[in-house]
């Protein structure tokens, strides 16, 4: 029998460090703690059994004997020690703080790993995923879509990736926002590594970084698509913007089905294979989504009333539309007519297509004023798209 005692740090609980063993175990998944706790009624009780009762469970050989000889309690305390030096809390699946959303899933994360705010967690939020190539149309839509829901008090949920995921939390970020990013890697580890100043600012204003993955792990592709069940199941829908036909944003959409989760789309250019996933979800039933309102409208009563309920008096944000607002200015209107959304523009191209209609510092001068205005974005390399 393992009677090995521990001594939690700070920002551990007591039960949370049983649980982070458990977690820590060869041969030991979520599913098979789940079944474990139900056998033998609390995590700390499994590791009070004798190696005759582990094995009774019908846990693996490896298990039981990692658990009995006190192994699987040394890992976790040296676990939580790496946790409190990443400055990382951990919750587990019977701490009162756990997210209730995450916890009705079928096979929830015994253990979190949090960097920030553990009250965000389980307050009303909407998912947003896509693809890490997207277009200049699909980041576009996604920031400012972010930007609207989350200036009304929605937390926005996803992944840190490149594209979709990062335009996401940084909308939330423009607005001052609370977002969370599930990571696929350790809570110690950025990935990508250009993310790591969003991270600090998802956390300096009230939003969280969480894994499941042990401090220090490293971005291997199969801890991905493992992340993205928590994504879905901590949020209220998921919202797809871009994804192709083969994605890691299938596997959440259909975690989010499997979940009884709502499933949101943003319409795309059929031309384009980054429309597939969203274009074919719309088909299948998902809700199509051109403005936050058509996600608002969708909400349950109750997320609405409480949502409601946290607006402080303030301006009516401004909101997205897939329309530019008018220009007053004749140069300026020149230019935009010739720029796209979902299709980037070089400057030559401008000055070639204008070059009868105005002198090149003149098409400078109104690029500077459609940026400054919000109207155009310029990408790397001298390209412009117009904003949303």
């Amino acid at each position: 029998m393992s009677n090995v005692a521990i001594a939690a740090p700070n920002l551990v609980s007591y039960q949370a460090t049983y649980w982070l063993a458990l977690a820590l175990t060869p041969g030991l998944g979520p599913t098979r703690i789940k079944k474990l706790i139900e056998q033998l009624g609390t995590a700390e009780r499994v590791f009070q059994a004798s190696l005759t009762e582990l094995e009774a469970t019908g846990m693996p050989a490896v298990s039981a004997q990692s658990i009995a000889t006190g192994k699987s309690l040394d890992l976790a305390q040296q676990e939580c020690g790496k946790a409190a030096e990443a400055g990382a809390k951990l919750i587990s699946l019977s701490d009162p703080e756990y997210p209730a959303r995450l916890k009705e899933i079928y096979d929830p994360p015994v253990i979190l790993f949090v960097k920030g705010s553990i009250e965000v967690l389980s307050q009303p939020g909407i998912a947003m995923v896509g693809t890490r190539h997207p277009t200049p149309y699909g980041s576009g839509m996604a920031e400012r879509l972010s930007t609207d829901l989350a200036a009304r008090g929605l937390v926005i949920i996803s992944g840190l990736a490149r594209g979709v995921d990062t335009s996401s939390h940084r909308g939330a970020v423009a607005a001052r926002g609370k977002t969370v990013a599930v990571l696929g890697t350790g809570i110690d580890v950025m990935y990508p590594k250009e993310n790591t100043r969003l991270a600090e600012q998802i956390v300096a204003l009230g939003g969280a970084l969480i894994s499941e993955f042990p401090v220090g792990t490293s971005p291997t592709p199969q801890n991905f698509p493992i992340r993205n069940r928590i994504i879905s199941g901590m949020s209220a829908g998921v919202l797809v913007v871009e994804a192709a036909e083969y994605s890691g944003t299938r596997i959440t959409s259909r975690c989010a089905l499997e979940q009884n989760r709502d499933v949101y789309a943003v319409p795309g250019n059929v031309t384009n294979k980054n429309s597939w996933g969203p274009n074919t979800l719309i088909k299948q039933g998902a809700k199509l989504v051109a403005t936050w309102e058509d996600v608002w409208e969708e909400l349950p009563p109750d997320i609405q009333t409480a949502l409601s309920a946290m607006q402080h008096e303030s301006p009516e944000p401004e909101t997205a539309s897939l329309f530019p607002d008018e220009v007053t200015a004749p140069h300026e209107k020149k230019v935009l007519k010739l720029l796209k959304a979902d299709e980037s523009t070089h400057i030559d191209q401008l000055v070639e297509s204008l070059e009868n209609e105005m002198s090149s510092s003149e098409i400078f001068a109104a690029l500077f004023e459609l940026e400054l205005n919000g109207k155009i974005r310029q990408l790397p390399g001298k390209n412009f798209v117009k904003s949303f």
